[in-house]
């Protein structure tokens, strides 16, 4: 009795020691796709977070002058008149993070970048009159002030670089999104560019 006793006991022991090892790997199991889930969650919902970034302002001026007469004889001008105007723009670069498209790949612990949404630039010239002479029989018009500012605020949005400040927002666009990772590299998530961008060193 008693040997049968004792490997009653031996074989329970056994049972109890699989069930206890399969109990815990299916909870194990259970802890890292909890796990798997929360990383998920946490890095898309800080990402969906994400709206139009300005990312680069710059400002810019310049002195524009126009002259005109009432009439050219034998090469000189009569009553002649100028406008010294003062020019000055705000340039903001911009872009929509919401249009950029992500993949979480939560097996490789990667943050894929698909796609990046293009800078938006807009521009906002301003004219204030520097200085003005004109005479008595052939004063500026209000018309004439109104198309004169109106060239200048044209000629100023197009001397700006545009190409320049692409260059220099995206540079600048490389630290926000570094700033928006943190919370992925901190999960252990690297950072994949497909859009090659961005050296993935830099990232």
């Amino acid at each position: 009795m008693n040997k049968y006793t004792g490997l009653l006991s031996f074989i329970f022991g056994i049972i109890l020691t699989v069930f206890v090892f399969l109990s815990w790997r299916s909870c194990n199991k259970k802890d890292e796709g909890a796990l798997v889930n929360q990383d998920y969650y946490l890095i898309t919902n800080q990402i969906q977070k994400m709206n139009k970034m300005v990312v680069l302002e710059q400002d810019f001026s310049s002195f524009q002058t126009h002259k005109s007469s009432a009439a050219t004889v034998a090469g000189f001008d009569i009553l002649p008149r100028e406008m010294v105007l003062y020019t000055t723009a705000k340039a903001q670069v911009s872009y929509d993070l919401k249009r950029m498209k992500i993949d979480i790949d939560t097996v490789s612990k990667k943050v894929i970048i698909n796609e990046l949404p293009q800078p938006e630039i807009k521009i906002f010239p301003d004219v204030k009159i520097h200085f003005m002479d004109d005479y008595a029989v052939n004063r500026f018009k209000q018309s004439d002030i109104n198309s004169i500012m109106e060239s200048a605020k044209k000629n100023m949005a197009k001397s700006v670089n545009q190409e320049s400040l692409k260059q220099q927002s995206k540079k600048q666009l490389k630290e926000n999104l570094n700033e928006i990772f943190v919370l992925a590299k901190a999960l252990h998530y690297s950072i994949e560019d497909k859009t090659n961008t961005f050296p993935s060193t830099e990232l």
